[in-house]
């Protein structure tokens, strides 16, 4: 019964963010704020974790590609198809979860209970509108972005880990990368990317915005708000791998 209450709360505080803004140029300042949050906050661990990924996906690849019949440039296939489909989307999004889910939860539960929220709604404005529906659309605008960079950054960290450990030369990998290239894996990519990105976004909005409590309820509202976030991805990742592949 309790999932069915939060579900339903969730659908409603959903439904309560599409109205008429009170004030578009607020709105918008307040859309730009979320997406430099979210996009320049988050970016220089997606630089460090796609390049270490796609570096650890070549070194083990060619660890257990021992045969001879099968030529080195797989290599290079394998781990794009791997940062595209799997690795970049999905793992990517597990860390953004915990990166910006916790962020956007802590702000939202820290302003319910000093009665921020409260205040907005006697000034006239919807909170849902002004303080969840930004972070969304940011996190929409944003977050498939950041994917697609991890997508190439990874591809390119496993160019320089093979050539700098003298498992595959940059000639060979560039040839393995252009063999047998399925551009359904992309759109698979972006399906998820996007799914991700509201997941992300709305599933700590909700938790956060509907804290009570003190501070300690604020960090029990994150903490439900990353591992909730974390299983919902991992969820819909099998459910459009299931539908899509």
């Amino acid at each position: 019964m309790k999932l069915f209450t939060h579900l339903g709360t969730y659908i409603l505080m959903l439904k309560g963010m599409f109205t008429k803004p009170e004030n578009y140029r607020m709105y918008w300042r307040e859309l730009m704020h979320q997406c430099v949050e979210i996009g320049l906050g988050a970016l220089p661990i997606v630089v460090i974790i796609s390049i270490f990924l796609g570096a650890v996906s070549t070194v083990q690849t060619a660890y257990q590609l021992v045969s001879p019949i099968v030529p080195i440039t797989t290599v290079a296939q394998i781990v794009r198809d791997s940062m595209i489909l799997e690795l970049s989307p999905t793992v990517l999004s597990i860390v953004l979860a915990g990166v910006i889910g916790s962020k956007i939860a802590s702000e939202l539960g820290n302003m319910r209970i000093s009665e921020q929220i409260d205040a907005l709604e006697i000034m006239g404005i919807n909170p849902k509108s002004y303080l969840i529906l930004p972070k969304i659309v940011a996190g929409l605008l944003v977050i498939p972005g950041l994917i697609i960079i991890s997508a190439f950054l990874g591809i390119w960290g496993g160019k320089m880990a093979g050539a700098l450990s003298g498992i595959l030369a940059p000639e060979l990998y560039d040839i393995g990368l252009r063999q047998n290239l399925n551009t359904h894996n992309i759109t698979v990519a972006l399906f998820k990317a996007y799914t991700f990105a509201f997941i992300v976004a709305s599933i700590p909005a909700y938790y956060g915005f509907n804290v009570k409590g003190g501070s300690l309820e604020i960090g029990r509202a994150s903490t439900s708000a990353v591992v909730v976030t974390c299983i919902m991805i991992l969820i819909a990742d099998y459910t459009l791998a299931a539908l899509l592949l």
